[in-house]
């Protein structure tokens, strides 16, 4: 089974998404399983060195005080799945382009599961700019990557065409929220769904399968 998982880094539902699907693995785990990241930006047109937080909350959500009744929502979701959401440590909401770019880098690497991880670790729970070349090394490092050559990857520019495109590629074909999951490249189910809901695209993906 292939499930190409469409995400950004900076969402949080892609966070809760992943704790939940790595539960439904447990439940029930897939044998021969590729999952593949793949690159989706909720603000492509992000300036390239991020915004200030309270006013990028101001611009998306009309100011922090709109923004709670959300993120209260998403604390409870996350809190579910073991996952300490701390807005209140995001001081800049970065351009995603980088990361995503690290993330297809780990992905060469056999390290894509672990930086993704790496990353939302460092921007949910401690609040760090991952749009920042020193941040995403070191989120790197803890990911099991070489931190220097990884600076090095991110100082070339290498891959962001290919992030910029895969994101435009993901919108024409229909995607405008994440976490999208994409079984087998037919199946997709958008949204972070409890296992059980997950299970139910295991088993068509599998039964098609078996029936090629």
């Amino acid at each position: 089974m292939e499930i190409d998982i469409f995400s950004d880094t900076i969402c949080p539902w892609c966070y809760i998404g992943k704790r939940r699907l790595e539960r439904a693995l447990r439940e029930r785990p897939q044998p021969d399983l590729t999952i593949r990241w793949r690159a989706f930006q909720l603000n492509p047109d992000m300036p390239a060195d991020g915004m200030d937080r309270r006013r990028y909350l101001e611009m998306k959500f009309g100011g922090p005080r709109n923004a709670q009744a959300i993120y209260d929502q998403i604390n409870a979701a996350g809190g579910t799945e073991g996952i300490a959401f701390a807005f209140d440590k995001i001081v800049r909401t970065p351009n995603t382009v980088d990361s995503h770019r690290l993330i297809r880098y780990a992905r060469a690497h056999g390290r894509q599961d672990e930086t993704v991880q790496a990353l939302f670790d460092a921007y949910f729970l401690r609040g760090e700019n991952i749009g920042d070349p020193k941040v995403l090394a070191a989120s790197a490092a803890e990911a099991g990557l070489d931190e220097g050559a990884v600076g090095d990857f991110l100082l070339s520019g290498a891959e962001a065409d290919v992030v910029r495109s895969e994101d435009a590629q993901a919108r024409q074909a229909g995607i405008n929220g994440v976490p999208c999951f994409i079984f087998n490249g037919r199946y997709a189910l958008a949204g972070a769904h409890e296992p059980e809901v997950l299970h139910q695209l295991f088993d068509l993906a599998n039964q098609e399968q078996a029936a090629e």
